[in-house]
């Protein structure tokens, strides 16, 4: 990049991506693809070793083959994590406390909903019993009680995540590039964003959302899109001084110079569409508080 004169370089979003594999719809609007590690850095890291290398499939060189490289790298960050348990007192350590003190505020929710999605056969928040889905928390209480080591294991993977995302961002700095982050502007209905913020957004009792995003018949398809992500209670955000947003962009923008708002008309309104529905035909156009969220997150924020 800098020797083709580039400053910026923009990337899709970082987010964990849930079924399917797309990162716009993700298990997480704060937390970190863990695929992305490097392996050759937890060499560099005393974390593993080269000859845990040694089973490595052949991989595509055309595509990725995102459930290969899931079951190999989840091997590696395992083998990583016992490493990183049997230690202590090294620099590492000291590292990993600061970065789960100082991101306790999503982390924990997020690391929680790994490991009892993990324990559910992965299956969705809102198919879980009634008490871990509407978030009891003599529930959750007992759940982190039972799951602490893979809540634990879910935090460093994060932790690895982020310091490695840093340091190549420190390195693209310093050779005069900056980065263009993604924020999606709707989240995946089975995410930690969901769970943890259920009233803030239009959701039926049992978890399912009353509407849906898409965008409406056009030229391009005689049925409009059906994107399926829930649909946010706009109204619940301002009154919150859309608390939940502030706190993802300022976080974004730590991770990257630039942040790129994923799709902007949805700021001005959005095609709600009944979440029953199979086509996005029969949705209708809402109005968006966008001049109150960008005052808001302005005054919050200031510098954007």
């Amino acid at each position: 990049l800098v020797e083709a004169g580039q400053t910026y370089w923009q990337i899709l979003p970082l987010a964990p991506p849930g079924e399917g594999n797309s990162p716009y719809s993700a298990y997480s609007a704060f937390a970190g693809n863990i695929l992305l590690i490097s392996p050759e850095l937890l060499v560099d890291d005393g974390l593993v070793t080269e000859t845990d290398f040694e089973n490595t499939p052949q991989f595509s060189s055309g595509m990725v083959e995102f459930s290969k490289v899931e079951k190999w790298k989840s091997v590696i960050l395992v083998k990583a994590f016992e490493t990183f348990r049997s230690t202590s007192g090294s620099t590492l350590h000291d590292e990993f406390e600061f970065f789960a003190r100082e991101n306790f505020w999503w982390l924990d929710d997020y690391a929680a909903f790994r490991a009892i999605k993990a324990s559910h056969q992965q299956h969705a928040w809102f198919q879980w019993g009634t008490p871990l889905k509407s978030r009891d928390e003599a529930a959750l209480n007992t759940v982190r009680s039972q799951l602490s080591r893979e809540i634990a294991a879910e935090k460093f993977y994060q932790f690895l995540f982020f310091r490695q995302w840093l340091a190549l961002k420190r390195y693209a700095n310093e050779n005069g590039v900056l980065i263009i982050g993604d924020a999606p502007i709707f989240v995946a209905l089975d995410s930690a964003d969901v769970w943890c913020n259920q009233n803030k957004f239009k959701l039926n009792p049992d978890g399912s959302p009353t509407f849906v995003a898409g965008v409406p018949p056009d030229y391009f398809s005689t049925t409009g899109q059906l994107w399926g992500n829930p649909i946010y209670d706009w109204e619940a955000m301002l009154r919150d001084n859309f608390g939940w947003w502030t706190a993802r962009i300022a976080f974004a923008l730590k991770t990257v110079d630039v942040l790129r708002l994923d799709h902007f008309i949805g700021f001005v309104r959005n095609w709600e569409v009944p979440g029953s529905d199979e086509t996005a035909e029969n949705g209708e156009w809402r109005d968006v508080p966008g001049r109150e969220f960008f005052t808001i997150i302005r005054q919050r924020l200031r510098d954007l």
